[in-house]
């Protein structure tokens, strides 16, 4: 985000339903308008893949407060590529600067007929320190892929954000089918 702009004036990518970048708006306007924009989203493993990096969004947050997610991200500025947007967006979440982004398996289009996005994914590895943006998380901690999938199954006590959550379903989708490591 731009320092010093409130988020819901933040300029956002506007995209069209077949990805193609079109214009600009304010983030307030994209999200109230349900208009189709970029997002990107980092899945942080560990070194050895076998942990994944889980955290809480800010109870702040435009959109899907205080709700749980394993991709730090957010979305696509005007005249950035999805590339730098996701190196800028690790770096803002969770501290982590210098690493080797590896594109995942998308992106995809996700619409449920009121947030509407073309999501980015990659995966990076990590055993360094994370250093949450208070604005941004307030909670995260390392789960086995085990643990991961039973926070998925339990939705009540832990709520993910609906993008991030077909995302994720996505990968492991693919994990067990060979496609992804």
């Amino acid at each position: 985000m731009q320092a010093g702009t409130p988020a819901e004036d933040e300029p956002v990518a506007v995209y069209d339903p077949g990805g193609a970048v079109v214009g600009v708006a304010p983030r307030g306007v994209v999200y109230r308008d349900g208009l189709w924009h970029g997002t990107t989203g980092v899945l942080v493993r560990s070194i050895d893949g076998e942990r994944v990096y889980l955290h809480r969004r800010s109870p702040d947050k435009l959109i899907f407060p205080s709700m749980y997610d394993c991709w730090a991200g957010g979305v696509i500025g005007p005249d950035e590529s999805p590339d730098d947007a996701a190196a800028r967006e690790l770096a803002e979440e969770l501290g982590v600067t210098g690493v080797s982004l590896t594109r995942s398996y998308g992106p995809f289009a996700y619409d449920d007929g009121t947030l509407r996005c073309h999501m980015f994914t990659y995966e990076v590895r990590w055993d360094g320190p994370l250093h949450h943006q208070p604005e941004e998380v307030v909670w995260g901690d390392w789960v086995t892929l085990t643990e991961l999938r039973a926070r998925l199954a339990d939705g009540r006590r832990w709520p993910f954000v609906p993008d991030g959550r077909v995302g994720i379903e996505r990968w492991l989708a693919a994990r067990d089918a060979g496609i992804t490591g």
